[in-house]
């Protein structure tokens, strides 16, 4: 018996260490990782243009490029553990760098940005995004799969056609409760929140 235990723990220990990574790259593109659909996702972005694009594969791929500076300094760190991951980049250019994020398609997203144009395609689940200043762009998919929704804007332009709202000016917000499973919290500080 015991040594069938053993076999048991060298298993078990085996499958935990291959969803465990842990990956800091400095001037590298791409940077990846295995990562399995319906997982936690939180990111921390410096100021760019961001693309966070769902996709059938189970990874998250993060590339970039700067048609006019350098990206030597750019600094990708990304650690997962089982059904969470945690993804920063910084040390970004502050002249035409953009970065694309690929992940899986399911999947529950916190984003935290401090200013620039962030875009979100393809990815169905919870999202709790934050843009301090700039352009914020999200596809929410069918509204009825959202059980509680809040968007708002200190100042600019909110525009949610899926939800029949369009509003500009200062502390401009909406607020939506439904059937669905899944939450939806979008705040831009300064400038545009764009629902489609």
């Amino acid at each position: 018996m015991k040594p069938a235990l053993f076999a048991l723990w060298i298993l078990s220990s085996s499958l935990l260490l291959a969803q465990t990574a842990k990956l800091e790259e400095v001037g590298k593109s791409p940077v990846e990782a295995r990562f399995a659909p319906g997982g936690q996702i939180r990111v921390e972005l410096c100021s760019s243009g961001v693309e966070l694009r769902g996709t059938a594969e189970n990874l998250l791929r993060v590339s970039y490029h700067s048609e006019q500076e350098r990206t030597a300094d750019v600094r990708v760190r990304l650690q997962t553990s089982g059904d969470e991951a945690d993804l920063r980049v910084s040390g970004c250019p502050h002249n035409n760098f953009q970065v694309t994020i690929e992940l899986p398609r399911s999947s529950n997203l916190r984003v935290r940005m401090f200013a620039g144009d962030l875009q979100i395609r393809d990815v169905t689940g919870d999202k709790d995004v934050v843009l301090h200043a700039g352009q914020l762009t999200m596809d929410v998919g069918d509204p009825a799969t959202y059980s509680h929704v809040h968007a708002s804007v200190n100042t600019g332009d909110l525009e949610a056609e899926p939800f029949n709202v369009s509003k500009g000016g200062l502390f401009r917000s909406f607020e939506r409760s439904g059937s669905g499973k899944y939450r939806l919290y979008a705040h831009v500080g300064a400038g545009e929140l764009d629902l489609r």
